[in-house]
């Protein structure tokens, strides 16, 4: 192959590569996802949970696999794909996803790691600890879900949303989704966030596409709270909550 011959190839394989819309050849973290147009991202604090939330990193490949290997039925729904274990068992799906990354920050911070199950009973860290991080996360997955995230999680109001807070219907059906990041248009105070949430069966950790406003995308505008459509599941206004 001559030397333009080659240029041209490699040419088509880089703009192929750029194209091909299972990738994410640039965004790294959750604080890389690009804001519209007129935004800014809001400061938070070096060591709270949502600059935790922030700093987590994407996957190059934005496929969603579930925890068998498999890939799932619907790639239409995720921006981009947390790297972070799902797991070998068809655990971690919607609150268990929740709950894992709440429990990986407090595991950073060196805080107490406890979780409730619908009859109360709580899930600690410290009594699992022996036996491992993975399994202790499989005992709370199987024991907890969004009936007993609900219940743990305390209501919340629009006007101060954070990241971290999540928005949750318990029950069966049930389904959870965590805010991951916030931003503000600087002219005009518009508040806008991120989703991310596991599915069943029990799936990579992804960030939401806002399949309502493509000008917002993968943005959600907090001052359309009464209903929020997700690719995957519809909240309503009360249904967002607050860590205790």
């Amino acid at each position: 192959m001559n030397a333009a011959a080659f240029f041209f190839a490699c040419s088509g394989c880089f703009l192929l590569s750029l194209n091909n819309k299972h990738t994410v050849p640039i965004t790294k973290t959750i604080s890389s996802i690009p804001l519209p147009d007129g935004y800014e991202r809001l400061q938070v604090q070096e060591n709270s949970f949502a600059h935790f939330l922030r700093q987590l990193p994407l996957k190059a490949d934005r496929t969603v696999y579930l925890y068998n290997g498999k890939p799932k039925i619907n790639q239409a729904a995720q921006y981009a794909v947390l790297e972070v274990s799902v797991g070998n068992k068809d655990l971690q799906q919607c609150a268990d996803a929740v709950m894992r990354l709440r429990a990986e920050y407090l595991k950073k911070q060196n805080k107490p790691i406890c979780f409730a199950d619908n009859n109360r009973k709580k899930y600690c860290w410290e009594q699992y600890k022996t036996r491992g991080w993975q399994p202790y996360l499989d005992i709370v997955f199987g024991m907890c879900g969004t009936a007993s995230l609900e219940k743990e999680l305390k209501p919340k109001n629009w006007q101060t949303l954070a990241a971290g807070d999540v928005l949750i219907k318990g029950g069966s059906p049930g389904h959870a989704v965590i805010v991951m990041d916030l931003a503000r248009h600087k002219q005009t105070g518009e508040l806008i966030y991120l989703l991310a949430q596991s599915y069943m069966p029990a799936q990579d950790i992804h960030v939401l596409k806002n399949t309502s406003n493509k000008n917002l995308n993968p943005w959600y505008s907090a001052s359309s709270n009464k209903i929020i459509a997700t690719p995957e599941w519809t909240f309503y206004e009360s249904q967002l909550r607050s860590w205790p």
